[in-house]
């Protein structure tokens, strides 16, 4: 296989999964009767820009499609940090009425309708239809297609060039990494700005956070990679901010290269010192991660024997995919982990994908009441122990597996 970016080569091994179906295919009650499509989950290092990236598999349109059953707007943290991002780059750019904001990867809408409701006028892109209908029914004009240098010249074509775009946890999902990012080259207004927030690469490997590894994230960033990509593509990379969302991520802030009147932030050359320091641009960075990700699966499949032979019930709140992915690598199924609660509708009464584990409503906490609740989407550990309060009325236990195995008092 060769880079997405740079068209090098690929040799240096970092994570091997074994393989999984994708992890947000989840299986309605007739699918169970069919077989799964499973694919080899390995990524792999650019030793040249040192991009890391997933085997290519399965083409987007068969990983994000109509029935997409992600939805932002379902962690009340996420809508927060959506909310605080109007209201700085409405201060920050100076954005009115006069502006125009696109949101790439709109989803549901989670962000722009607080963009509208701020008076700037806005657009989404989403190719997906289940988030993209979501979005409309916010009152919010949404262009159902992907994204990438062809859609963003029509775009402009039709006047919708802009003076901020968002790209919040969409640079990962996509093939083509170049022509995405191309793409916010040509729709972006000459002193226009592009934000994109993305899981760092860095958190990942030095918080064992394996379960963010699947097929829709065809790559896995830090801000050495991304600025070479951006140089390439007629981006220049101005200012980065480090948030605690997903883990830990960078949102960085670029402007088109030929036109661009922002200076260049101090916080660049610190994050890239930081990422050098910490070996990412070399080899030895990527080598022990396997063992790492091998030492958390080893200690979850451990923690559910012991408790299935002390008689203990355990059940598993969010039907994240991080939580697919864990789950089919260490091969879990609904004899040590009876069912996953959820409150999207769109995943409730589904099965998990691979191991086939039901994703039940909330509700059935309550009804059975489990000795332990594991916690998939980690990064929301706080929101969901305050939303699921209610379970130490029974000595309900929360558990996190990643970073590590961890019991919450």
């Amino acid at each position: 296989m060769k880079c997405r970016h740079c068209k090098e080569e690929l040799t240096l091994p970092f994570l091997d999964l074994g393989s999984a179906p994708p992890s947000n295919a989840y299986l309605s009650e007739a699918a169970l009767r069919a077989p799964e499509t499973w694919f080899p989950l390995r990524l792999l290092v650019c030793q040249s820009c040192w991009l890391v990236q997933t085997e290519d598999h399965a083409g987007r349109e068969a990983l994000f499609t109509d029935d997409y059953a992600y939805f932002s707007s379902f962690s009340s943290s996420w809508l927060l940090h959506a909310q605080n991002y109007v209201n700085v780059m409405r201060d920050r750019l100076a954005l009115g009425p006069d502006s125009v904001v696109a949101d790439i990867a709109a989803n549901d809408g989670y962000l722009l309708q607080y963009v509208k409701a701020a008076g700037i006028p806005c657009y989404g892109v989403e190719p997906t239809a289940s988030t993209a209908a979501a979005a409309r029914a916010k009152a919010i004009d949404i262009v159902e297609r992907f994204f990438g240098v062809a859609l963003a010249d029509e775009l402009v074509q039709q006047g919708k060039s802009v003076d901020l775009v968002a790209a919040n946890n969409v640079l990962a999902h996509v093939p083509d990494i170049n022509d995405f990012v191309g793409g916010f080259t040509r729709l972006l207004k000459p002193q226009g700005v592009a934000t994109f927030e993305f899981p760092h690469l860095l958190q990942m490997i030095q918080h064992s956070q394996f379960d963010t590894a699947y097929h829709e994230h065809y790559s896995y960033l830090s801000l050495t990679a991304v600025e070479r990509i951006f140089a390439t593509n007629g981006l220049c990379i101005f200012d980065v901010e480090e948030h605690p969302s997903h883990g830990g991520s960078l949102r960085v802030f670029a402007q088109r290269r030929d036109a661009g009147v922002h200076r260049c932030s101090p916080a660049v050359a610190r994050v890239l010192a930081r990422e050098a320091s910490a070996g990412l641009t070399s080899p030895a960075a990527y080598s022990g991660f396997q063992a790492q990700s091998e030492r958390v699966k080893n200690d979850f499949i451990a923690f559910l024997v012991d408790a299935k032979r002390q008689g203990k019930r355990v059940a598993a709140y969010g039907a994240a995919a991080k939580g697919n992915t864990l789950i089919n690598f260490a091969g879990v199924r609904a004899d040590l982990l009876a069912f996953v609660a959820d409150r999207n509708p769109a995943k409730v009464g589904k099965f998990m994908p691979g191991s086939r584990i039901p994703i039940v409503g909330e509700e059935r906490l309550l009804q059975d009441k489990p000795d332990h609740i594991v916690i998939l989407p980690w990064n929301l550990t706080a929101e969901i122990v305050a939303q699921l309060s209610y379970a130490r009325k029974w000595s309900a236990s929360f558990v996190t597996a990643v970073p590590q195995m961890e019991l919450l008092d």
